[in-house]
């Protein structure tokens, strides 16, 4: 799956520069052939029915799968439900593709990823793609900023090396191991997203692409805890990551003018509290 930002600059560099059209068309298309397509089960199934060999959801559903396909229920209620899954597939595709999800921070995507499920999706039209990125793209700062601003306010102030007016070339971030008779391992929860979500902004500070998930810092230090079970200390070039067995660590930052900006962030949503350096 692509997951490079590719965009239409007449319209708004978040846009995709795949033809709207062509997708709104497509998708238009694909509806109405589903419809059709109910129809003829419909049809199909009074016949058989009429013959005694039951409807649709007798013979065209696996066992132990009856009713599992919205292709065999009513079209009233088929069309709403499919129109929405094929929608919310193409809004997610929409946002992988922009690099709009980059620029979250766990909490952010977390609440994204709800609202798709959950919430009043537009329908897919050349009109609400436009605007719906139109809007992204000139938050698209407030949403970067913001993640900065959530991944200082998440630090414990319980540490004098911990500011709570600037990042420092350390920090102490609780609860992000674990240790028990057979080694450490890395805590799953928002700690790890923590973590993740600081080497997304320094990429993004740095001007360069975001490793997939598969391959952020997160995966590299369970990793290298699995694989180095005699060492506490963990280093790539951003970070320097000492582990302790009480569960706390101790992160070096390796690339300090990418720190400076990030203050310059924090100063600017916190004016008047950066500490001197």
């Amino acid at each position: 799956m692509q997951t490079e930002s590719d965009v239409l600059t007449e319209h708004n560099e978040l846009i995709l520069s795949t033809s709207i059209e062509r997708i709104v068309a497509g998708r238009d298309s694909a509806l109405m052939q589903i419809q059709q397509i109910i129809e003829q089960l419909d049809a199909i199934s009074r016949l058989t029915s009429e013959v005694g060999g039951g409807t649709a959801q007798d013979w065209a559903m696996k066992s132990g799968h009856r009713y599992d396909s919205w292709l065999t229920e009513d079209i009233d209620k088929a069309i709403p439900a499919i129109t929405r899954n094929i929608d919310r597939s193409i809004w997610r595709d929409l946002m992988l593709k922009s690099g709009m999800l980059a620029l979250m921070d766990a909490q952010a995507r977390d609440y994204w990823h709800k609202n798709l499920e959950e919430g009043d999706l537009p329908a897919i039209s050349e009109a609400n793609i436009l605007s719906t990125f139109e809007q992204l793209h000139l938050k698209k700062m407030d949403v970067f900023e913001r993640g900065i601003i959530n991944v200082f306010k998440g630090l414990s102030w319980d540490y004098k090396t911990n500011s709570p007016c600037r990042f420092g070339k350390k920090i102490i971030v609780n609860n992000l191991v674990n240790h028990n008779r057979w080694g450490f391992s890395l805590n799953w929860g928002w700690r790890m997203d923590q973590l993740a979500d600081l080497e997304r902004m320094l990429f993004l500070l740095d001007g360069r692409p975001i490793p997939e998930s598969r391959g952020d810092v997160t995966t590299r230090l369970m990793e290298h805890i699995r694989d180095s079970p005699s060492k506490d200390v963990y280093e790539d070039e951003f970070f320097s990551i000492r582990y302790f067995k009480k569960g706390t660590a101790h992160l070096s930052f390796r690339r300090l003018e990418l720190i400076e900006r990030m203050n310059d962030i924090i100063a600017k949503h916190y004016p008047g509290m950066l500490a001197s350096r």
